[in-house]
């Protein structure tokens, strides 16, 4: 973490912490980002959604072709959520939590920054039409092209499953804090839930890419 946060600094990619030392305990120290950080997933205006898209192209494209990319064309987040980005005036100004970054595909990370984002099974998150819609801003603020507006929806499909198969793993090796038991079924139900609904309003959601 530290070696990307470095990098960015070094490039010029203000929308992260900086990394700023050790402490004398040895452990990491880094700079504060004044804002807020939603607790949970809920509702995003357009603008918001847009501009999360923008702060992840511009990450992107601050490791494309970097040493710390090695063999992929970029590092990922990985967890671009709302509940790892930074707001100021209700606009995102930076993502933080780089836990799961690594070399990856950009559009397996824009695909769950448009789960995380734009799509909800939760009635209150408003009708597919309307997720739809903000999926369709979600690709244009971040500029993918053909290719992948073509693959976006099974990619978001593709990142549910995995996100799914990851907590069963846990499940499955369970031994005890930090996570509960219960939280991690909870995550699992979720995930499954998201999945289907996401399955059934493909064609929708694909048609407004």
């Amino acid at each position: 973490m530290r070696d990307l946060l470095r990098h960015l600094e070094a490039v010029g990619f203000a929308a992260v912490p900086r990394h700023l030392g050790e402490d004398a305990a040895g452990r990491d120290v880094f700079g504060y980002i004044p804002g807020e950080v939603p607790a949970k997933f809920r509702y995003f205006g357009d603008d918001q959604v847009a501009e999360a898209a923008r702060l992840l192209r511009g990450f992107h494209e601050a490791t494309r072709g970097s040493a710390l990319a090695g063999a992929s064309p970029v590092v990922c987040h990985h967890d671009a959520g709302p509940n790892n980005t930074v707001f100021q005036s209700g606009r995102p100004v930076a993502f933080i939590d780089f836990d799961y970054a690594a070399p990856g595909e950009a559009l397996v990370d824009l695909a769950y920054m448009g789960w995380s984002w734009c799509i909800s099974s939760r009635p209150d998150r408003g009708p597919p039409a309307i997720q739809a819609a903000q999926l369709g801003c979600l690709v244009d603020a971040y500029g993918l092209d053909t290719a992948g507006r073509q693959g976006f929806v099974a990619a978001i499909i593709q990142r549910q499953a995995a996100n799914m198969a990851l907590w069963q793993q846990r499940l499955a090796h369970f031994d005890g804090p930090p996570t509960p038991l219960a939280k991690i079924q909870e995550v699992i139900d979720w995930s499954e839930r998201e999945m289907r609904f996401t399955v059934a309003n493909a064609a929708l959601f694909s048609g407004a890419l």
